[in-house]
């Protein structure tokens, strides 16, 4: 039990961003590819996790990527968790915040921005949604953006104990969105089809399976309602009221703790 609950806790100081965890990022060895650097082999990473998605890298697949050998690549990183650390830093460098310090007054502007550049994200890097939960997330893009998130909060005028669960509300919302649409499009990659033709072909076998179930009646006037939008429309539309409802109960715990 001991050794288990060392290990707990070794696992939880565990970061590439850590001083001791720190990216080798010196000088080149003379038997080290010419041009190969840290910032090179995470951007090969981010477009392999992209293309292939995270059960199929491997260091030795971005090894053949990069054409230079494994140990290479172990040269400027330790282990693959470091480098999946590195790609995910990275693909949160995309994300454009807002100006959360100087027009306080537009807390509302900011959420919205914040959100829609988290769920872009996800979007675009199905891989990122299972590796958030997996590490510190203390590298440079994801402390200024967890930065701007608290201070768009902040800039609510919220008390202070009801500033996380703000946080939690947007924010957890909008990851598991991001999540869900990013792998709904991964797979209709993976098919080889459009959205609106997997969206089509997905509901024409659940009204063909479950044609008795109560479900699809109870559905029909939902199902009605988007009627003429695009699968697009549909996801945008659904984040957006979805979005709305959150900053309407930030709203109202305003008015109730003016």
């Amino acid at each position: 039990m001991a050794k288990a609950a060392g290990r707990t806790k070794n696992a939880a100081k565990t970061s590439v961003w850590l001083q001791d965890k720190a990216p080798r990022g010196g000088g080149r060895k003379v038997d080290q590819p010419s041009g190969l650097d840290r910032d090179r082999i995470t951007q090969a990473t981010v477009r392999l996790l992209d293309a292939e998605g995270l059960d199929k890298f491997s260091m030795r697949r971005l090894a053949g990527e990069l054409n230079v050998t494994a140990m290479s690549v172990y040269w400027y990183v330790d282990t693959k968790d470091d480098l999946l650390e590195l790609a995910l830093d990275a693909v949160c460098g995309e994300m454009r915040l807002p100006d959360t310090e100087t027009s306080p007054k537009e807390w509302r502007d900011q959420l919205r921005a914040l959100a829609d550049e988290y769920r872009a994200a996800l979007i675009r890097h199905p891989w990122v949604s299972p590796l958030v939960g997996r590490f510190l997330n203390i590298g440079p893009n994801w402390l200024a953006f967890a930065l701007a998130i608290q201070n768009a909060v902040r800039n609510t005028g919220l008390p202070a104990y009801t500033q996380n669960g703000a946080i939690s509300a947007v924010f957890q919302f909008v990851y598991g969105f991001g999540t869900i649409e990013g792998h709904f499009r991964a797979r209709c990659a993976e098919a080889g089809m459009s959205q609106e033709a997997y969206y089509r072909e997905a509901v024409g076998t659940v009204r063909e399976e479950l044609a008795t179930h109560g479900l699809l009646e109870s559905a029909d006037e939902l199902m009605a309602a988007r009627e003429g939008d695009t699968v697009e429309e549909m996801w945008a539309r659904d984040f957006t009221i979805a979005l709305d409802l959150m900053i309407a109960g930030i709203e109202s715990l305003l008015a109730k703790n003016p």
